[in-house]
């Protein structure tokens, strides 16, 4: 039986005349990988910061791991981990001394904090690094060491915003890896993305906010089909146009159908990208 770990019913929350989130009603079931995809300016950002207890709702109902976020905020802030975009790691300290105090913060005791820090880095396979500066550490390194941090109390849900920006492609799938070992030992990831192929790869279901708004929510698979699973691109006008089939088949039958001045045709399977353009009218990313 799926179990509800995150629950929204009709979150919203205003910014004077401006709807940040518009009646949003989501739920996030434990044990998934969640993926919350948006323009810039979508909403995903307030929503994390409502669901991490940072801002109050102005209406709404939202419980995280069986919490009401409004009655019961400490009680969410122990079952959640946050790993922001921007680091909050303090980079004149060792990866060790940043957990220290990570844990003192979470007040876990002594002998506790000691097992935790040990097993930890071992875990993400930093232990040979404890002890360097978090300054002298590789991008890759640094949101592993973040993550760890988020760990020390043994959250339920682990929140992810944009956690590859910036790393390279070796660094950015071991990082997938690593998510995809904390998902199957139990934790539950919600993950905010820029990368598409991120999303298709970690996620077994993924939101699409827009203007403050839950516009689809499915399994990346059926948000394709809704579309179609091929994509055929032609260039008309200097102009790159998308027409999307249910299968190659169909997709076939209209490029013999093409007149012979068409100069670009490309067949291809669809993806996320073409879903989040159909839904928004926008890019990834975009403002």
């Amino acid at each position: 039986m799926l179990i509800d770990i995150i629950y929204t019913e009709n979150l919203t929350k205003n910014y004077g005349a401006v709807k940040a989130i518009n009646n949003l009603n989501l739920q996030v079931y434990s044990g998934e990988i969640f993926g919350f995809l948006g323009p810039n300016g979508a909403g995903k950002t307030t929503t994390i910061r409502v669901l991490t207890t940072l801002t109050r709702p102005t209406f709404g109902f939202v419980s995280v791991g069986g919490y009401d976020i409004k009655q019961e905020p400490e009680k969410v802030k122990k079952v959640i981990g946050v790993v922001q975009q921007h680091l909050s790691l303090d980079r004149d300290l060792t990866i060790r001394e940043n957990m220290e105090f990570h844990a003192r913060l979470h007040r876990i005791g002594f002998s506790e904090r000691k097992r935790r820090i040990d097993e930890l880095l071992e875990y993400v396979e930093l232990t040979e690094f404890a002890d360097r500066m978090v300054d002298t550490l590789s991008g890759g390194m640094k949101k592993r060491a973040a993550i760890v941090c988020s760990l020390l109390h043994e959250p339920k849900v682990l929140f992810l915003d944009e956690p590859t920006v910036g790393l390279d492609a070796q660094a950015r799938r071991r990082l997938w890896d690593l998510v995809r070992r904390l998902n199957n030992d139990g934790t539950t990831i919600f993950l905010t993305t820029h990368y598409i192929e991120e999303a298709e790869a970690l996620c077994g279901r993924v939101g699409i906010m827009h203007h403050g708004q839950l516009i689809a929510l499915d399994a990346p698979m059926d948000l394709r089909k809704k579309i179609g699973l091929i994509t055929v691109e032609t260039l008309v006008d200097n102009k790159t146009r998308y027409q999307f089939f249910a299968d190659r088949a169909a997709a076939n039958s209209f490029v013999q159908s093409l007149p012979p001045s068409t100069k670009t045709v490309i067949i291809r399977d669809s993806n996320l990208e073409d879903v989040f353009v159909e839904q928004t009218g926008e890019k990834v990313g975009d403002a």
